[in-house]
C-alpha cells in the first residue's frame, strides 16, 4: 500500500474533512498509512470506531494507523491506549498542512497531538472546493457549537463556532458552478449560528442572500440541518421569494415535549417548533422537512413520549432521524435518572413507525405530479423536496430532468 486508506465515520462535516485530509495527505507524500475519522456523537459511534480500528489493522499490519476526529479529540487517551494505534491528531490538527507534513516522516511523530479545541478560533471551510456527487456537492460555512445541551459531547469536539466568510463560500460556490455541479448544499455543526463571530454579525439569511444573488447560474442551493430557533428574517424571505433555494429543511428538534427539551437545555419549547413549521410551509406550500428526535432521553415519562410521538404530525415531519439515547460520559444528561433499555428501544420503534407512515403519506401524495429531479445515478435522483426517485430508462447523471411520478415504493418514487 502505497497511498493512504481513509475510513470516515459520522456526519457530512466529517465527509467533507475526510476529503481535506486526503488531499493533505496526498500533498505532504504521506504514505503507507489508515486514517479513521471517528464521531463522538453517541457511545455507539465510538464503539463502532474501534472495531473499525481493529478491523483495519488486522487488514493492513504494516500500515501506520491514525485516529483522528471527534472522539479522538474527546477522548485521545482512549484510542492512544488501543495497541492498533500508532498516533492520534485532533480535530485542528488533522486540518493543518504542517500535521501531515510530519506524518510525512519517520515514526518519531508525536504519538498524541491533541490540542485545546476550545482555543481555536477559526474553521477550515476553505481548503476544498466541496465534496460529494458529479451532481451535489457539500460546502462546508461553519464549524463547531457555542450550545451546551446537556445530552451532547459535539462541542467538545469540535469547540466554539466559527464561521468561513461570505466572500470565501461565494468564491467556492462560483467554483464549483463552473465545474458543472447543479446543487450546492451548506453544511456546519450549528448552521443557524453561521455569522455571529464575523464582522457585522451577518445571518445565515444573509449568506443565502448572497449565494443566490452573486451565483446566479446555481440551479439549486440547499441548507442542512438548522436549528428553527435561531432562523432570521432574511432566511425566512429566501425560502418565501426564492425558488432555486430548495423547499427541504432538516429540524434539530430533538423531543417535542416542553420539559424534556428544558432538561436538554434546548433554546426552544414545543409550540416554537410548530411555529416555524407552519409558518416556512405557509411561505412555501412544498416545503418538507425532516428533523432528529431522541427516544428514551433520562427521565422520559410515557406522557412526555406522547408528546415526542405527536410532534412528528403536529410538525408533519416526512423523514425522521432517530436516536435512541445512551449516556455519554462526561455530559449533564448522563448523570440524570436513565429510561430502561427495553423502554428506549420500544419508543425509537414507535418513532420510526411513526415517520415511516409520515413518509408514506408524502410519497402518495407525489404520484401524478411532476418533479424537477436531479440525477445522483443514470437510474436514481432527488427531488426538490430531497425524495428519491427511481427510473426504468437511464438518465444522464448529474442533470436535472422533469418527470411525471408514476406510483411509489416504501421509501422512493418512482417515474
Amino acid at each position: 500500500m502505497s497511498t493512504p486508506v481513509f475510513s470516515n465515520h459520522g456526519c457530512r462535516l466529517n465527509a467533507y474533512e475526510t476529503k481535506a485530509m486526503e488531499e493533505l495527505a496526498t500533498s505532504a507524500g504521506v504514505e503507507n498509512a489508515v486514517v479513521v475519522n471517528t464521531c463522538a456523537v453517541t457511545a455507539e459511534a465510538v464503539r463502532k470506531a474501534r472495531q473499525d480500528i481493529r478491523k483495519l489493522r488486522r487488514t493492513h499490519p504494516d500500515a501506520r494507523l491514525i485516529v483522528t476526529g471527534c472522539a479522538a479529540q474527546t477522548e485521545p487517551q482512549t484510542f492512544a491506549a488501543m495497541a492498533e494505534v500508532d498516533v492520534v491528531i485532533g480535530n485542528t490538527e488533522k486540518m493543518q498542512a504542517n500535521t501531515w507534513a510530519g506524518l510525512a516522516g519517520d515514526f518519531g511523530t508525536e504519538p498524541v497531538q491533541v490540542d485545546d479545541i476550545m482555543s481555536v478560533t477559526e474553521t477550515a471551510g476553505h481548503l476544498i472546493d466541496g465534496f460529494g456527487t458529479r451532481s451535489r456537492a457539500y460546502v462546508q460555512v461553519q464549524n463547531g457549537c457555542d450550545h451546551r445541551c446537556t445530552f451532547c459531547i459535539i462541542p467538545f469536539g469540535r469547540g466554539n463556532s466559527r464561521s468561513v466568510p461570505a466572500g470565501v463560500v461565494v468564491d467556492q460556490v462560483k467554483r464549483l458552478v463552473d465545474r458543472g455541479l447543479n446543487e450546492v448544499v451548506l453544511t456546519g455543526v450549528d448552521l443557524t449560528s453561521w455569522g455571529a463571530d464575523l464582522p457585522s454579525e451577518p445571518r445565515l439569511g444573509d449568506l443565502v442572500m448572497r449565494i443566490l444573488k452573486l451565483v446566479p447560474d446555481l440551479p439549486r442551493l440547499r441548507i442542512s440541518s438548522i436549528d428553527s430557533i435561531e432562523v432570521d428574517r432574511a432566511l425566512m424571505e429566501a425560502i418565501a421569494t426564492e425558488p432555486r433555494l430548495m423547499p427541504h429543511l432538516h429540524l434539530s428538534l430533538q423531543h417535542g415535549d416542553d420539559l424534556i427539551l428544558k432538561r436538554m437545555k434546548r433554546r426552544h419549547l414545543r409550540d416554537d417548533a410548530i411555529q416555524f413549521a407552519q409558518e416556512a410551509r405557509k411561505l412555501r406550500p412544498d416545503m418538507t422537512f425532516g428533523a432528529d428526535i431522541i427516544a428514551g432521553f433520562p427521565t422520559e415519562t410515557d406522557a412526555h413520549f406522547k408528546n415526542a410521538l405527536k410532534l412528528v404530525e403536529d410538525c408533519d415531519l416526512t423523514w425522521l432521524h432517530v436516536f435512541p439515547y445512551s449516556p455519554r460520559p462526561g455530559t449533564p444528561a448522563a448523570r440524570m435518572p436513565q429510561v430502561r433499555g427495553p423502554q428506549i428501544k420500544e419508543r425509537a420503534a414507535q418513532l420510526r413507525a411513526a415517520g415511516q407512515a409520515q413518509l408514506s403519506k408524502h410519497l402518495k401524495a407525489q404520484v401524478g405530479r411532476t418533479h424537477r429531479i436531479l440525477m445522483e445515478s443514470p437510474t436514481m435522483g432527488r427531488t426538490e423536496q430531497f425524495t428519491e426517485v427511481t427510473f426504468d430508462r437511464p438518465q444522464t447523471e448529474g442533470q436535472i430532468v422533469a418527470a411525471e411520478i408514476l406510483g411509489h415504493g416504501d421509501t422512493q418514487l418512482i417515474a
